[in-house]
């Protein structure tokens, strides 16, 4: 925890001094429901310019044209952009859906059928067709510990033992 508030802290100063691009994916292994439920916040404007970029057609994510084909937009530039392992496997994170709250946007999906967590891989290049200066935040939570680690621009993995 202090970890975090620490990492907020920097990002904090940073932000005061420089425009920072950063983003929030939280792991959490639901034991009781056998799920592993993964959420993303990340700025509006910063994930409209990135599937802008990645589907090549104009996004609005206040007020979609067609909302599934956004939807469809999302889980395919999610699935190409994290890749998640439990316990070696890679799991398939299926895509529940987005809102919108103030100036960020929240994502989320879940993997059912996980009984049980003790080693958590990412592979994530999240925003980072975007912007070189993405900072992703991971704050990993399983067998009641959290851990939290920081990816910059351009390192893609991080790993987590429990």
């Amino acid at each position: 925890m202090a970890n975090n508030l620490y990492q907020w802290l920097v990002v904090g100063i940073v932000a005061a001094l420089h425009p920072f691009f950063v983003s929030v994916i939280e792991l959490n292994h639901n034991a009781k429901g056998r799920s592993f439920e993964t959420s993303i916040k990340v700025f509006n404007d910063d994930f409209e310019a990135a599937l802008r970029k990645f589907g090549n057609t104009k996004i609005d994510l206040a007020k979609p044209a067609d909302k599934a084909a956004v939807d469809k937009l999302i889980a395919k530039y999610i699935a190409q952009k994290l890749l998640v392992k439990v316990d070696g496997k890679t799991i398939e994170l299926h895509y529940l859906g987005y809102e919108q709250k103030q100036e960020s946007t929240w994502i989320y999906l879940e993997t059912e059928n996980i009984a049980s967590v003790k080693k958590v891989e990412v592979n994530c290049s999240f925003l980072y067709d975007f912007q070189d200066k993405q900072i992703n935040i991971f704050n990993v939570k399983a067998n009641g510990m959290e851990q939290n680690y920081k990816l910059d621009y351009p390192k893609t993995t991080a790993s987590f033992a429990f």
